[in-house]
C-alpha cells in the first residue's frame, strides 16, 4: 500500500484523537508539544517507518519559518497593554536581561566545557536562548482580555525574542567566517543590529496599519465574504514579513508588532479576535507538522555520540540558567515569589530554535561542528517539550489556584 496513503491515515487518527480528547489531555500532566513527538518518533525508523526520507535544512528552516511567523502575529493579536513603560515591565526585564544572560551563560558553556570558539558558542547561546511562542501555548494568554502577568510576560517575551536574538545568531555566524571582529563588527552594529531592528518596528507598524485601513475603507462599500474574511490577517503576515525582509529588516519583529497593530486597529474587539482564532488554528496544525518531523529525524547514534555535551548544554540551561537568570532579571521588581520562579521554569525551546539552527545550516555552518550543534540543539528541544510538558498543566493549576490574583509582593 502506498506509504502516503498510510500517513493520512495515521495523522487523521492523531487529529481525530487529540481533538476528542481534548477535554481528558487539557487536565494530564501531557502537552500536545509531547504527544506529537512522541508519535513522530514512532512513523519513524524506530517504529514504523511510515516517514523515512530525512527533509533537507532548506525544507525545516521554511517550514519552521512559516510556523513562528504565524505563531509571532498570534503573539501580537494578544497584547492587550497600553504602550507604556510601567505595562511591559516583565517583558523589558525578561528581554533586555534575562535573554542576553541566557545567552553569554550558554556561550561559556560551549566556549570551556565543550571546546568550541567564541563564535560557534555564540551562535549556539543564540539558537537555543529564544523561548518558543509556539510550543508555549499551556501558559500563553487564552485571550485577548486576560491581564494575568505571568502570561502576559511569557508571550511577549516570547513575541519579541525569536526576533532580537538574531542579531546574536548573525554574530556568530560573522566569526565563523571571520574570527577578526574589527573586520565586520561595526557593520554588524549599524545593519544587524540598528538597521533591522528599526525596519523591523517601522515595517511591522506601517503595513499593518495600511492593511487595516484598505480593510476598514472598503468594508464601507461592500463587506467580504465572511467566509473569507480572516484570511486578512494570512495577508497582514505574508506582506509585512515579506517587504521587511526585502528592506533587510528582521521580519519576526515586523510580524509581531503587525499583530499588536492590528489588535488595536478595530473598534469591533470581535474582529482581532476572529482573526486571533483562525491564527491559532493555523498555527496548531503546522505545529502537528514540524514535531512529527522533529520526530521522525532524531536518531539514536548521533545523539548518543553527543549525549554528553547535549545533556549538560539542556541540563544547565533549563534547570539553572533560565531559573536563576529570571531571578536576577526580576530583582527590585514587585512580582510575587512564585511568579519569578515560574518566569525562570517556563523556558521552553522549540521551533524557533529549529528555526535559527537551519538557518545557520544555510550560511555556513558545517561539517563535525554544525553536527554537534544541531544534536545538541535536537536534544536540547526534545528535552525541554518533555519536561516542560509534563510540568505545564499542574504548574499552572496550582499557580491558578493559590497565586494568581494575590496582591504583588514590595
Amino acid at each position: 500500500m502506498d506509504i502516503y496513503i498510510l500517513d493520512l491515515l495515521v495523522i487523521g487518527l492523531l487529529l481525530l484523537t487529540v481533538t476528542l480528547g481534548s477535554g481528558w489531555i487539557a487536565r494530564l500532566p501531557l502537552s500536545y508539544a509531547l504527544i506529537y513527538l512522541v508519535v513522530g518518533i514512532g512513523l519513524g525508523p524506530y517504529g514504523v517507518k511510515l516517514i523515512e526520507l530525512r527533509p533537507d535544512a532548506q525544507f525545516i528552516e521554511r517550514l519552521t519559518e512559516f510556523v513562528v511567523i504565524v505563531s509571532l502575529f498570534s503573539c501580537g493579536l494578544k497584547m492587550n497593554r497600553p504602550l507604556k513603560v510601567w505595562a511591559w515591565n516583565s517583558t523589558a526585564r525578561l528581554i533586555g536581561l534575562l535573554m542576553p544572560i541566557s545567552i553569554f551563560a550558554v556561550a561559556l558553556i560551549g566556549h570551556f566545557f565543550l571546546n568550541l570558539e567564541w563564535g560557534p558558542s555564540i551562535l549556539l547561546g543564540a539558537i537555543l536562548a529564544p523561548t518558543d511562542p509556539v510550543l508555549a501555548s499551556e501558559v500563553q494568554l487564552a485571550h485577548i482580555e486576560d491581564r494575568d502577568e505571568l502570561r502576559f510576560g511569557l508571550t511577549s517575551e516570547g513575541g519579541l525574542n525569536d526576533a532580537l536574538a538574531f542579531p546574536f545568531v548573525y554574530f556568530g555566524i560573522y566569526c565563523l567566517k571571520d574570527s577578526n571582529w574589527e573586520n565586520w563588527f561595526k557593520e554588524w552594529v549599524a545593519i544587524d543590529i540598528i538597521w533591522a531592528i528599526a525596519a523591523g518596528l517601522v515595517m511591522g507598524i506601517l503595513v499593518a496599519k495600511t492593511v487595516s485601513w484598505f480593510d476598514k475603507k472598503l468594508q464601507q462599500f461592500r463587506p467580504v465574504d465572511e467566509l473569507m474574511e480572516d484570511f486578512i490577517a494570512l495577508s497582514t503576515i505574508f506582506l509585512t514579513y515579506s517587504l521587511t525582509e526585502i528592506v533587510n529588516g528582521y521580519g519576526f519583529l515586523a510580524v509581531f508588532v503587525a499583530g499588536m497593530v492590528v489588535q488595536k486597529s478595530y473598534r469591533n474587539p470581535e474582529k482581532p479576535l476572529s482573526q486571533l482564532h483562525f491564527i491559532e488554528r493555523i498555527e496548531k496544525l503546522t505545529e502537528i507538522g514540524t514535531l512529527l518531523i522533529l520526530g521522525s529525524i532524531l536518531r539514536l547514534k548521533p545523539m548518543l555520540a553527543f549525549a554528553g555535551e547535549s545533556l549538560l548544554v539542556a541540563g544547565l540551561l533549563i534547570v539553572a540558567i533560565r531559573p536563576v537568570g529570571a531571578w536576577i532579571s526580576t530583582i527590585g521588581s514587585s512580582f510575587h515569589p512564585a511568579s519569578r520562579w515560574l518566569f525562570g521554569w517556563f523556558g521552553i525551546r522549540g521551533v524557533g530554535s529549529l528555526y535559527y539552527l537551519t538557518y545557520a545550516f544555510g550560511k555556513g555552518l558545517k561539517g563535525e561542528l554544525g553536527e554537534k550543534i544541531a544534536w545538541i540543539t535536537y536534544t536540547t528541544v526534545v528535552i525541554s517539550v518533555i519536561v516542560h510538558g509534563i510540568s505545564s498543566t499542574p504548574l499552572m493549576s496550582w499557580y491558578e489556584h493559590h497565586i494568581k490574583g494575590i496582591p504583588t509582593a514590595k
